[in-house]
């Protein structure tokens, strides 16, 4: 495969622990094309949702275009529409935790309230359908004392992601929204392989 080739210069280390400086140098410098795509692969990857229903009324992706353009119909701000555009990304890897794929996602890029709100968010969203599961509704009431994340996430879930399941429902398309994605995911990242 062509991909399989280097594109560029490459460290001279067999063992990572006899790295060097130099080895070092040359990984920074080739990685800053491949960490500023970052917003390019993550749109990449929420293509994936398309066609995928999982006996939902929508597909995967049209539920995330539609939460996104609730959000972005009510004035939320730019990280907050990209947050509900990506919060369900996590589906097709994480069918058992979604929220921490898309929060893992998220977590360098966004502020903490809205990264609790997305890590969240399926206990949350459980509210509505888990009494149909043989499970309890009210789980999210272990985070009541969390009053100012409770409320976000709740109203999150009410006002964004429960009624975005809709056949006939408004979806702005995903070209209308790449644009932010870029910005967020443009920013400095909160993480440990970045300076302070």
């Amino acid at each position: 495969m062509e991909s399989d080739k280097p594109t560029g210069e490459l460290a001279t280390f067999s063992d990572i622990k006899t790295s060097t400086q130099r080895d070092w140098d040359i990984i920074g410098r080739e990685a800053v094309p491949y960490d500023s795509s970052v917003g390019e692969r993550v749109l990449a990857h929420l293509k994936l949702l398309k066609g995928e229903f999982g006996g939902f009324p929508v597909d995967r992706l049209d539920h995330s275009l539609q939460s996104a353009t609730l959000a972005h119909r009510d004035g939320k701000d730019t990280e907050y529409v990209v947050c509900a555009l990506l919060h369900d990304i996590g589906d097709t890897l994480g069918s058992y935790n979604h929220y921490d794929v898309a929060a893992a996602i998220l977590k360098p890029f966004v502020s903490a309230e809205n990264l609790w709100m997305i890590q969240n968010h399926g206990i949350f969203q459980g509210y509505y359908y888990f009494q149909y599961l043989g499970l309890d509704r009210n789980m999210r009431e272990q985070f009541r004392n969390e009053a100012e994340l409770f409320e976000r996430t709740e109203e999150f879930c009410a006002k964004y992601d429960a009624p975005a399941f809709a056949r006939d429902g408004e979806a702005l398309p995903l070209e209308f929204f790449e644009p932010m994605v870029r910005v967020i995911f443009a920013r400095k990242p909160f993480s440990i392989y970045t300076s302070s």
